[in-house]
C-alpha cells in the first residue's frame, strides 16, 4: 500500500523554519537558499492543503496545524536520526544500546566502570537514559534497564545485581568537637532528618530498628535524587539515611561521617530488567553478563514473570 508521505527535504525545512520561526535562519542552518526553503514549505502547504505558517509583516508565526504537525514531524525526525545512527554504529557483534537507570546509581557506580565494559565491548555504543519515573520499555526507545524496587514486572527478564545497606550519615560540622563516634541514637531527636522523595519509609525503618520512638520520620526537606541529598547532607543541612556504597567517597575523605553505630539492610535490590523479547539481542546479553560480573554476580539464573502488554521498570 503507498503511504501518504511528503518528502523527507519538505518535512526537514518544514521542521528547521518552525524551530526558528524564519526561512531565513532554517537556509542557513541547513546551508541552501531561502528561496528553497520557501519553495518547499509552500510545496508541503499545497500536499497537506492548509497553511502552516502565517505570514505577518515579513515574521512567521506557526497556524495551530502547523504548530502541532511542527511537534510531529519533529518527533519522526528524530526517530528517523536515531534509527540511522544506529545502522551506522552496528559492526559485527556491536550495535547501539538505550541503557536506563537511576540517576546517581548511574553517576556513583555504572559510570566509573563502563571504561572497563568499553574495552571489552569497544563496538557496542552504550547511551544512558536517565530518570526518577518509571521506564517503559513499550513506549520509550530503551533496552535495558537498571531497576531498584521487586522483580515484579510483567513481560521482563531479571537479574539480580545487589542489595543495599543503609546507614545514616552527616557533615562533620553538626558533631560537637568533644564528640566520640559513634553517639547515642537518642540524639537524632534534635536532628533535621534529609528525605528522598521515593523512599519515604526509610527513616521509619531505620528509627524502629534504632528504639527511637516518637520522632516525625517524614519531616525534614525531600529531594528528588540521592545525588541531592548527598549534596545536602554534605553542605550541613541535616542527617541523611544513604546506601553506603553511593557514600563511600564521602566517608573515605571524611566529608561525612556515620555517627551511630546502627545500618540497616534494605528491603529491596538493585536488578539489571530488559523485555523478554530482547533476551538473545548480544548487546543486550553482554551488557546483562558485564553488570552482573561488575556486581559481583556472575549470571547464573534469572528471575522471569508473567508477559503482559507493558513492561515497566521503576528509576527512583
Amino acid at each position: 500500500m503507498r503511504r501518504v508521505l511528503p518528502s523527507l527535504t519538505a518535512l526537514q525545512f518544514f521542521e528547521a523554519s518552525a524551530r526558528h520561526l524564519s526561512f531565513t535562519k532554517a537556509a542557513q542552518e541547513l546551508n541552501v537558499t531561502q528561496s528553497a526553503i520557501s519553495r518547499q514549505v509552500r510545496a508541503l502547504e499545497e500536499y497537506l492543503g492548509r497553511d502552516l505558517f502565517r505570514r505577518i509583516r515579513q515574521r512567521l508565526k506557526l497556524t495551530p496545524a502547523g504548530d502541532a504537525y511542527a511537534a510531529q514531524v519533529r518527533d519522526l525526525l528524530d526517530r528517523a536520526e536515531a534509527a540511522t545512527l544506529q545502522v551506522m554504529a552496528y559492526s559485527g557483534e556491536g550495535g547501539m544500546l538505550n541503557v536506563g537507570t537511576l540517576p546517581t546509581f548511574g553517576a556513583r557506580w555504572l559510570v566509573p566502570r563502563l571504561g572497563n565494559f568499553r574495552a571489552t565491548w569497544p563496538d557496542i555504543q552504550l547511551n544512558l537514559i536517565t530518570q526518577i519515573r518509571p521506564f517503559d520499555f513499550a513506549e520509550e526507545a530503551i533496552d535495558i534497564a537498571i531497576h531498584f524496587g521487586e522483580a515484579n514486572w510483567p513481560g521482563c527478564v531479571f537479574h539480580r545485581l545487589m542489595g543495599e545497606t543503609l546507614i545514616p550519615v552527616c557533615a562533620p560540622k553538626l558533631l560537637r568537637e568533644n564528640d566520640d563516634l559513634p553517639i547515642a541514637r537518642e540524639r537524632i531527636r534534635n536532628c533535621t532528618l534529609l528525605q528522598h522523595a521515593t523512599r519515604p519509609t526509610a527513616w521509619q525503618d531505620w528509627l524502629t530498628a534504632a528504639g527511637v520512638p516518637a520522632v516525625d520520620d517524614l519531616a525534614g526537606p525531600r529531594f528528588e535524587h540521592f545525588h541531592m541529598v548527598i549534596q545536602a547532607a554534605v553542605a550541613g543541612l541535616g542527617l541523611a539515611l544513604m546506601p553506603e556504597f553511593l557514600v563511600r567517597e564521602e566517608l573515605d575523605n571524611g566529608r561525612l561521617l556515620a555517627p551511630f553505630d546502627l545500618s540497616i539492610p534494605s528491603q529491596h535490590a538493585y536488578y539489571v530488567v530488559y523485555p523478554e523479547e530482547k533476551e538473545n539481542t548480544f548487546a543486550v546479553r553482554a551488557f546483562r553478563d558485564w553488570l552482573l560480573v561488575a556486581s559481583g554476580n556472575p549470571p547464573v539464573g534469572k528471575v522471569e514473570t508473567d508477559s503482559s502488554e507493558k513492561a515497566r521498570a521503576s528509576a527512583p
